[in-house]
C-alpha cells in the first residue's frame, strides 16, 4: 500500500511487515512501534503501531496483523494515516506521532523496497526502459529460484533433523530393547498385584471403564494402589501400553494422578496407580446427599486445580500432550479433595510445529467433546480448554451437561447457562448448596463460557484461565452464545449441521504418538 509523498514511495505495508517479527518477539505485550524516515521536506515520518490481544500463540498475532496488512487500502496514496481493526489484533500509520516513546523500528524509506517506480512522461526512453525491464525480470526469475533451491535444502535438513530427533525419543521412550531399565523400574509381579487385589475379586472392583475394570489393592508394603486391568479383547497391545506406562509415569503435578508400577505377564496387561480415597468427582458432584459436601471453598479449589494440571499437560511438561477425555469422572479426589486428573490412556502427544490434528477415531464423552471435534475430528489443546468449560459449569451448577448431540441425557447445560447469562438471570444455575462470593462464582461462569466458545480461536489458553481463576483480569472479548447453542424453540444453533457429526464412543483407547517439544 504506497503513500505518496513529494515524488517518493513510502511502502507502509513494507514498514509493519518488518514491525510483525518485534511485536511477536515482544513476549508480553505482542506490541511494537515503528517509524520510516522520508525524504520529504514536509513530512519527514511515518509512524506505525501494532498490538495483538495478549491472550494468542506468536503464530495466531502474526497471521492477525499480516491480515490487516494485506487488507490496508490501495486507494491511499496522498492520505496522512490509517487505523485498521480486527478482533485480536490492530494496525495504525499517520503522518504525525500519536505514540508515546522511541518507537522501537527506525529505518529509511531508501532500505524499503519500492513498490512503485517514478513517474516517467510516456515516449521516454521506451527502448532503453524495455532492456532494463528484462534485464530486472532476468535478474528476480535467477534470485527466486536462487532462494527456492536454498529453501527447499534447508526444509529437506530441517525434516531429517526433526525425524531423526523423534525417531530417538522414540526409541528411548517406547522400545523395549532401549527402554528396560524404565520399565523394569516400575515393574511389579503378576503374583504381587493377585494377592493385593485378592485376585481381582469383584469386592475390590472400583470401576469399569472401556477398555478394563480397575480394582482395588494393597501392596506388601501396605500402599493402597488402583490397578487398571485391561480387557484381554482390548485393542491394546503391549507397545500402546508402554506408550501409557512411559507417558504417565513422566508426568509429574500435583494435580495428575502418580503412577507406580506396570505388570506385564501371562497375557495380563496391568497398570498400578496410586489410591485415592475419595474417588472420582462426579461420585460426589451428582449425588444429592454427597453434593453437600462440596462447599464453594471446595469446588473453587478443585476447578483452579484441574485448571493447573491440564495448563501443565498443554504448556509446561516435557512433551505436549491433549487429554481428549477429561471429565468429571476422570477427576479424581485425594483424602482431602484435592483434585488429580486421570486416564491418559486417550492421550494423544501432540507435535510442536502442529495446531490442530485430525483424526478418524473419535474418542471422548458425550456432552464434553468441543465441537470441531465431535463433527469433524479436528482436535487441539483448545478441545481440552472446551471440555474444561463444560466441567467447570457442571461444578458451578451441581449438574451434568447432557449436550446438544444425545437428547436423552439431559438438560443441556451449555445452552440453559448462556440463556439465564443473557437474560439476567444467572444465578439460577448456581447449585442452591454452594454459598459462596457471588461476583466470585459469576466470575468463574463467565471463564466457564469463554471456554466453550464455537470458535476454537475465541477460546483462551489454560494458562490464561489459571490467572483469571487467580482473580487477575487479561483483556478478553466478552462471549457470545456457546457450541451446540439450543434455542428456546429447539434448534441447534452454529457450527453446521449435526449431520456431519463423526461417530463417536463414549470410551475408546487411542494409541499416543510420542513426538519431542
Amino acid at each position: 500500500m504506497p503513500t505518496l509523498q513529494d515524488g517518493h514511495y513510502v511502502d507502509v505495508s513494507q514498514l509493519m511487515s518488518q514491525m510483525v517479527s518485534v511485536a511477536i518477539n515482544n513476549s508480553t505485550k505482542y506490541f511494537a512501534t515503528g517509524e520510516v524516515k522520508n525524504f520529504s521536506t514536509e513530512l519527514s515520518f511515518i509512524y506505525a503501531l501494532l498490538q495483538c490481544t495478549t491472550n494468542m500463540a506468536k503464530s495466531q498475532c502474526q497471521s492477525c496483523l499480516q491480515s490487516l496488512i494485506n487488507d490496508l487500502p490501495g486507494d491511499s496514496e496522498g492520505k496522512d494515516g490509517a487505523w485498521l481493526v480486527g478482533i485480536y489484533c490492530n494496525i495504525r500509520y499517520d503522518t504525525t506521532p500519536f505514540y508515546n516513546g522511541a518507537a522501537m523500528l527506525q529505518i529509511d524509506s531508501a532500505s524499503l523496497s519500492p513498490s512503485l517506480s517514478p513517474i516517467s512522461p510516456p515516449g521516454v526512453n521506451d527502448g532503453k526502459k524495455k532492456n532494463n525491464n528484462t534485464a530486472a525480470i532476468l535478474a528476480i526469475t535467477i534470485s527466486l529460484v536462487v532462494a527456492i533451491l536454498s529453501s527447499t535444502t534447508f526444509c529437506i535438513c530441517l525434516h531429517k533433523k526433526k525425524q531423526r530427533k523423534r525417531e530417538k525419543l522414540i526409541s528411548e521412550m517406547i522400545n523395549p530393547g532401549h527402554n528396560k531399565e524404565n520399565i523394569d523400574s516400575f515393574h511389579i509381579g503378576l503374583t504381587t498385584l493377585r494377592a493385593a487385589t485378592l485376585n481381582f475379586n469383584e469386592s475390590n472392583k472400583l470401576g469399569e471403564g472401556g477398555f478394563g475394570a480397575v480394582y482395588k489393592g494393597i501392596l506388601p508394603s501396605g500402599e493402597e494402589v488402583a490397578v487398571k486391568r485391561l480387557s484381554q479383547c482390548s485393542s491394546q497391545g503391549l507397545g500402546e501400553l508402554r506408550n501409557e506406562l512411559v507417558l504417565v509415569a513422566k508426568l509429574k503435578h500435583k494435580n495428575l494422578v502418580r503412577v507406580v508400577g506396570v505388570c506385564l505377564e501371562d497375557q495380563e496387561k496391568l497398570l498400578v496407580y496410586e489410591f485415592l480415597s475419595n474417588r472420582s468427582l462426579d461420585t460426589f458432584l451428582f449425588d444429592k446427599e454427597k453434593r453437600q459436601e462440596l462447599d464453594w471453598t471446595r469446588r473453587r479449589l478443585i476447578i483452579n486445580g484441574v485448571a493447573r494440571g491440564l495448563q501443565y499437560l498443554h504448556e509446561d511438561s516435557q512433551l505436549k500432550i491433549i487429554h481428549r477425555d477429561l471429565k468429571a469422572s476422570n477427576i479424581l479426589l485425594d483424602a482431602d479433595m484435592n483434585p488429580k486428573i486421570s486416564d491418559f490412556g486417550l492421550a494423544r502427544l501432540f507435535p510442536v510445529d502442529q495446531t490442530i490434528n485430525v483424526t478418524r477415531r473419535i474418542v471422548g464423552t458425550y456432552g464434553y467433546m468441543a465441537p470441531e471435534y465431535a463433527m469433524h475430528g479436528r482436535y487441539s489443546i483448545k478441545s481440552d480448554v472446551f471440555s474444561f468449560g463444560v466441567l467447570l459449569l457442571e461444578v458451578i451448577a451441581g449438574k451434568r451437561n447432557g449436550g446438544s448431540y444425545d437428547n436423552d441425557m439431559g438438560e443441556d447445560l451449555l445452552s440453559s447457562t448462556w440463556d439465564h447469562w443473557t437474560s439476567g438471570t444467572i444465578t439460577d444455575i448456581i447449585d442452591s448448596m454452594i454459598d459462596g462470593p457471588l461476583n466470585e462464582i459469576i466470575q468463574y461462569i463467565y471463564i466457564g463460557l469463554l471456554c466453550v466458545q464455537e470458535d476454537l480461536k475465541d477460546r483462551p489458553r489454560m494458562s490464561d484461565v489459571a490467572i483469571m481463576l487467580d482473580g487477575n483480569t487479561i483483556s478478553l472479548q466478552a462471549p457470545s452464545k456457546p457450541a451446540f447453542y439450543l434455542r428456546r424453540g429447539g434448534g441447534v444453533s452454529g457450527y453446521g449441521s449435526l449431520n456431519n457429526m463423526v461417530p463417536a464412543s463414549r470410551n475408546e483407547l487411542t494409541v499416543s504418538e510420542f513426538k519431542p517439544r
